[in-house]
């Protein structure tokens, strides 16, 4: 009899202590875990990442980064990191925290537009994915793949479309590249590849005068218009006479890509350069900056009229007035030229 009530307390405590343990096991993996104050926080975890750096970020966000250590041990993800964008909610538990970690990579929005050159778009990217800016001008730059797709140095910008794109953060400069390429090749619809032969222009063409329309004005409703232009003198073999194209030539003949230039004077006309457009009849060997999709679809779509002139109008700020004759245009550009020297914008 005593013997059996030793047993029975025996069992009465080992049920005691594994409840005990039950609850702290419980409490551990289920109790919430965050110490943030915020509704979530994010994690980015590079492809060369380990666990160590893994638990350097979520230190300072979980209350018990010990039981954050065994759990991880015990389901293998110690041994198993995965790169990516996390999100972590407010009062999530170890097991959730853990679970986020191993399965839920979240893409992140990629947004990009107006970049004027390859390295301003690599430096713009590099911001928002892990690739750093040196790998992706690499990628942006690599001969067999332009050659492979139709582009050289000077026409590769016209592969970036401007847009937000959603993209894991983990991806790589190559993989970026390949997203871009797809884009564009869906961008480029049997409806609009019709439409740049009607305008005798190819696609990269089209990006290229898209590019100048972009520059000579921002109002969106107004680039028809400006696209209608340039394409009465393109098609009836004149120079373009864009002021956009000079600029352009200018900061790359200086390589000083940060030079401002407000105004085109007649001795920058002189500058021998395929992109002074004062000079050559042809277009420019690819785009000066990067068109909005306005500008190309204001390309693929201008508007039909005679105008083969126009200037900056004073009285609409950002829009311009245009002309037939050289005669009329002569008397907008008076008007503007007094306006401006009254401004003392000399440069």
């Amino acid at each position: 009899m005593y013997i059996k009530k030793i047993l029975i307390s025996i069992a009465f405590l080992g049920l005691i202590g594994m409840g005990v343990f039950a609850y702290y096991v419980y409490g551990a993996i289920f109790n919430p875990n965050t110490a943030f104050e915020a509704k979530e926080a994010h994690i980015y975890l590079t492809s060369e990442a380990t666990y160590e750096e893994v638990r350097e970020q979520l230190q300072p966000l979980l209350k018990d980064i010990s039981g954050f250590d065994r759990l991880a041990q015990k389901k293998g993800y110690v041994a198993n990191v995965k790169p990516g964008h996390y999100i972590l909610q407010n009062g999530m538990n170890t097991n959730e925290i853990i679970n986020t970690l191993r399965s839920h990579n979240i893409p992140v929005n990629v947004v990009f537009n107006n970049q004027e050159r390859l390295e301003n778009l690599a430096g713009r990217i590099a911001k928002q994915i892990e690739a750093d800016s040196l790998s992706l001008i690499t990628a942006f730059r690599d001969k067999s793949f332009l050659a492979e797709n139709g582009f050289d140095r000077e026409t590769a910008l016209a592969m970036y479309l401007p847009n937000q794109y959603q993209l894991y953060w983990n991806t790589s400069a190559e993989a970026f590249r390949q997203r871009m390429k797809e884009e564009y090749r869906r961008f480029w619809t049997p409806e609009r590849i019709t439409k740049a032969k009607a305008q005798g222009l190819t696609p990269i063409e089209v990006s290229t005068l898209a590019s100048i329309v972009h520059k000579e004005t921002v109002k969106t409703d107004e680039r028809p218009t400006v696209a209608g232009v340039y394409l009465n003198r393109y098609k009836n073999g004149w120079k373009l006479d864009a002021d956009p194209t000079v600029i352009f030539a200018l900061k790359k003949h200086s390589n000083n890509w940060d030079r401002v230039i407000k105004r085109v004077l007649y001795k920058d006309l002189e500058l021998d350069s395929p992109y002074n457009t004062y000079k050559y009849k042809e277009l420019p060997p690819g785009p000066i900056a990067m068109p909005d999709i306005t500008a190309i679809e204001a390309v693929l779509n201008p508007k039909d009229h005679n105008y083969y002139y126009f200037v900056a109008d004073p009285s609409r700020m950002g829009y311009h007035k245009f002309a037939r004759t050289l005669a009329e245009h002569n008397r907008n550009k008076n008007a503007y030229v007094r306006w401006i020297n009254k401004q003392g914008i000399n440069r």
